[in-house]
């Protein structure tokens, strides 16, 4: 199996460009993501053919391979022959890139940043959430077999919530990793953000300066945009210093020069304006609740694997965490996102009793369980929607039919679950058992509609894999 995952990575390589064509890489939970510095030497058709691949995606510079659940298989194989150790984004020096326009770039810059950073996250959280989820199945919201002051309840708490609360920390890393700053210098910077001193010094109403500028006193708890754009920003004063100073003595004075420089702008400029538009976006979000409500839970959950399909998705992700960070809950996107995976699933499903081609039918059911067991929706969306067309409309159906019992019932997430599979129910558990119950019920018709729709609706009369 092991030579399966590196043919697959060969000849994705090969088909890129090869190794000097790829400036960057790196994977997320299902796809391998190139930074090409020529798009005139990939061949996308011939990548599609790959045994392993399950589609291609360019999103500005950069192509997006999908695996599925078998990644981190073939991703290791990339690296090795990429030669860059796992997870690192450093290959290829990146050769002259071609121009686009200026507002695209900074926009698929921007989606790429977010992208690159927020995917490595995802597995702190799913800890984070795994230990919330107990605390809200074993306390008082549910089942209240374990008191409050337990020590247990309490060790559960304190982890569940330290991914949210050190969010600054984890983020540093991961932008570190994407934008080529010393890691250790983006944990340090999201760890100065959130120093227990400065955190006291705002609940105090105390005023603080950096070198004699101002500080716009706001806790960075849980957030994530200031430490992004501030490690951004560190990326070129680093490279600045380790240009200029000389090698004897860099490994001393560039590492503290840079955290110097990086004091004042990280807490008297970049700061404050991440903290700004990360409120701001998470405002924005809550307020579209409240103006169009169960509507706007709908037209999410039947727009989000589009989303997916575009990378977008990575915008609502990150002000989903902020949401949860900041309130702990949410009633608008959290649920919609649910029902889009269950929407996925019974298009998987109405496929399956649909198709009569053994080996298409086959595949069908290969998705489905992938989609219900794995939270995996790339395999039904390219390998269903995208190359049957018709299944979109059951894709769509079922988010938003899911959506709007979902929106009139008042359905809550009220833990960040991040999984697309059955887990994803789980999200309901901490609120009431009419929560619980409403949300599987919303689900329930995300899938059923998605089913029926694609069952009778999805597929041209003269489509070959009707054919017995």
């Amino acid at each position: 199996m092991s030579d399966n995952y590196k043919k697959t990575a060969e000849s994705i390589i090969e088909l890129s460009g090869g190794k000097a064509n790829i400036a960057h890489a790196l994977h997320c939970a299902t796809r391998v993501r190139f930074n090409i510095n020529n798009f005139d030497k990939v061949n996308i058709d011939k990548i599609k053919e790959v045994p392993g691949v399950l589609g291609v995606m360019k999103v500005g510079d950069q192509l997006q391979i999908i695996i599925g659940a078998e990644v981190n298989k073939v991703f290791d194989e990339v690296s090795i022959l990429l030669e860059i150790e796992t997870d690192e984004n450093e290959t290829a020096t990146p050769q002259t890139k071609k121009k686009t326009n200026l507002f695209k770039s900074i926009g698929l810059g921007m989606l790429d940043g977010l992208s690159g950073t927020m995917g490595p996250v995802i597995p702190a959280i799913v800890a984070c959430a795994f230990f919330k989820m107990f605390v809200a199945i074993l306390g008082q919201d549910l089942l209240n077999v374990l008191p409050a002051e337990s020590d247990l309840f309490i060790l559960l708490t304190f982890v569940g919530d330290a991914g949210f609360y050190f969010f600054p920390v984890i983020v540093g890393y991961t932008a570190a990793k994407k934008f080529g700053v010393t890691p250790v210098l983006g944990i340090l910077l999201g760890a100065i953000l959130i120093h227990p001193t400065f955190i006291q010094m705002i609940a105090d109403g105390d005023q603080f300066t950096v070198f004699g500028l101002p500080v716009y006193m706001t806790n960075y708890s849980g957030t994530i945009i200031p430490t992004i754009l501030s490690v951004w920003v560190m990326s070129y004063v680093e490279k600045f210093f380790n240009k200029y100073i000389h090698s004897s003595i860099r490994s001393v004075f560039a590492p503290a020069l840079t955290i110097i420089v990086m004091l004042p702008i990280a807490f008297c400029l970049i700061g404050p304006a991440g903290a700004f538009l990360g409120n701001y976006v998470v405002n924005g979000l809550l307020a579209l609740q409240n103006y169009v409500g169960f509507l706007g839970i709908a037209i999410i959950a039947a727009l989000y694997p589009i989303l997916v399909m575009t990378g977008m998705h990575m915008v609502l992700i990150t002000a989903l965490f902020q949401i949860f960070a900041t309130q702990g809950w949410d009633g608008f996107a959290a649920p919609a996102l649910c029902y889009a995976s269950f929407s996925v699933m019974g298009v998987a499903i109405g496929a399956f009793f649909r198709l009569k081609d053994k080996s298409q039918k086959s595949l069908a059911a290969s998705y489905a369980i992938t989609a219900i067991v794995a939270g995996t929706s790339e395999p039904t969306i390219y390998g269903i929607c995208t190359r049957y067309k018709k299944p979109f409309l059951g894709l769509m159906a079922g988010g938003f039919a899911g959506g709007i019992y979902g929106g009139i019932a008042n359905v809550v997430s009220a833990t960040l679950v991040p999984s697309s599979s059955v887990t994803a129910t789980l999200a309901f558990v901490g609120e009431s058992t009419g929560n619980i119950v409403n949300g599987v019920i919303a689900s329930i018709i995300s899938l059923v509609v998605a089913a029926i729709c694609t069952y009778f609706w999805g597929f041209r009369k003269d489509e070959p894999g009707l054919k017995g």
